[in-house]
């Protein structure tokens, strides 16, 4: 059996989107799962559209993720280098070859002529693809303009009424015939190869067993499945992976959508809920589960079972699945997570037994990171109260509830929630205040809302000195 060989082979073009990356995982998730080997290449041929730190950002994210490749930039296998601008050579020798052989040919048609071109056969209603004028140019006549320094490209020769048919892991049996073809360039004036030409070169001498790649290159198939047979070599198995759609059932598209892996992070989404997410979108085990590990998604994966139909973008399924992760992963590891955000808010955490109580308690109630931070604010910085607020806290009966807590709390010593519930118990009992009226001012004294966590764990987490101290700060006839 041959070894599976697959690969990951984005553009620079911009940073890590949510379908790259499902391209990516499917990638990983099937080497693993078939102790395989998975290879990140860098197509950069399109030079003009090259985003500075798009490849760093590639990788980081990969890493960030979980998903470390085996071969690519910076881990140098047998079968580099891994970014194409690095193998022009490799292309230029498979595109003379072509051209000798009769399977490609020199195209010297100006951008303008080919943009009239188009526009001609869209106005008579046909199948817009080059006419092939520059085919029935003679020997000579090509030598003529080389010679005279034309610029040129070389095009593919797609044959006459041939009706391409291949086997595709998710879709079965596929045809598609090569009138629906154009001519594609395979090299262009510039020297760099396009798309079809490198991928095909490079599947082939990295020794790819697999081509797992989204549903838009399946058109391009036939192209390229010619070019193997052109060049005389054994193409990999096809596996051409679901659109991913909004939930009107539109396209998911990168330039429309806030798609960036980079912007989920940042949002305060897991890592392990994206993995998760992302797996889902047109994979399905046998059963209704939902909820995996990576490890066992290595375990679980079957390119058999993905999807042909196109995979909705859920992203309240998304925040249900991250909230999972938030309350499930251990807690020293959410803190871990949170301590930046916290930091970066000028939150002091040096009291790790504060910190942690406070991401125990705002973690049940939160559904990201982030919220976590916005959530934890009361503890280290309470709300202003508005007007109305500060005249409930004037009123005799919260008077009353504020100056029993300052004179009780000091005398605390064992202070445990249940302790602490204990506490509120008695105040209950000795102020005969209940209700509303008893717990809404203290709330509103020590988090400067109406509303928040239970009484116990708010005194827990903000401690005997600074409940004291917030409580004492409403007390109108403070003389202290």
């Amino acid at each position: 059996m041959q070894q599976v060989r697959v690969r990951f082979a984005p553009s620079p073009t911009g940073f890590l989107h949510i379908g790259g990356l499902r391209t990516a995982l499917y990638n990983y998730l099937f080497a693993r799962k078939e102790q395989g080997t998975f290879i990140l290449r860098i197509e950069d041929t399109d030079q003009s559209r090259i985003v500075p730190g798009a490849v760093e950002n590639l990788i980081a994210s990969l890493h960030n993720l979980g998903l470390d490749f085996d071969e690519g930039p910076g881990k140098e296998g047998s079968f580099g280098p891994y970014i194409q601008s690095q193998r022009l050579n490799l292309y230029h020798q498979q595109a003379q070859y072509l051209l000798e052989k009769g399977f490609a040919y020199p195209c010297f048609c100006s951008s303008e002529t080919l943009t009239k071109m188009r526009k001609e056969q869209q106005e008579k209603g046909e199948f817009v693809k080059y006419d092939r004028r520059c085919l029935s140019l003679s020997k000579a006549e090509v030598e003529s303009k080389i010679a005279a320094g034309e610029k040129y490209v070389i095009r593919l020769k797609m044959p006459d009424n041939r009706r391409f048919r291949f086997y595709d892991l998710i879709r079965g049996e596929v045809e598609i015939d090569s009138s629906q073809s154009d001519d594609q360039v395979l090299l262009k004036s510039d020297g760099f190869p396009t798309y079809h030409l490198a991928a095909v070169v490079d599947d082939h001498f990295m020794q790819i067993s697999h081509i797992i790649r989204g549903e838009e290159w399946l058109s391009s198939t036939p192209k390229h499945i010619y070019l193997y047979e052109c060049l005389g070599w054994e193409a990999p198995k096809w596996v051409h992976l679901p659109l991913i759609l909004n939930p009107d059932r539109s396209k998911l598209s990168k330039r429309m959508n806030d798609v960036s892996v980079d912007n989920y992070l940042a949002k305060g989404y897991l890592k392990e809920a994206i993995v998760n997410f992302v797996a889902l979108l047109g994979w399905h085990p046998a059963d209704e589960r939902e909820l995996f590990t990576l490890e066992e998604l290595c375990e679980f994966f079957a390119l058999e079972k993905v999807n042909k139909a196109g995979a909705i973008f859920d992203l309240t399924k998304l925040e249900w699945m991250n909230g999972h992760y938030l309350r499930s992963l251990p807690l020293e590891e959410i803190a871990l997570r949170c301590k930046p955000l916290f930091l970066e808010k000028g939150y002091d955490i040096s009291n790790p037994e504060k910190y942690n109580l406070c991401i125990a308690v705002a973690r049940e109630r939160c559904s990201l990171l982030n919220e976590i931070v916005d959530y934890c604010k009361m503890f280290y910085l309470p709300d202003t109260l508005t007007e109305e607020e500060e005249k409930i806290l004037a009123t005799p009966e919260a008077q009353k509830v504020l100056s029993w807590f300052v004179q009780k709390l000091p005398t605390v010593t064992n202070w445990e929630t249940e302790e602490i519930q204990n506490i509120i118990n008695a105040g209950i009992a000795e102020s005969g205040i209940k209700g509303k009226a008893f717990y809404t001012p203290l709330r509103l004294a020590l988090i400067g809302k109406m509303h928040g966590p239970e009484l116990p764990s708010t005194f827990a987490i903000i401690g005997v000195e600074e409940s004291v101290k917030r409580l004492k700060s409403y007390l109108l006839n403070n003389n202290e």
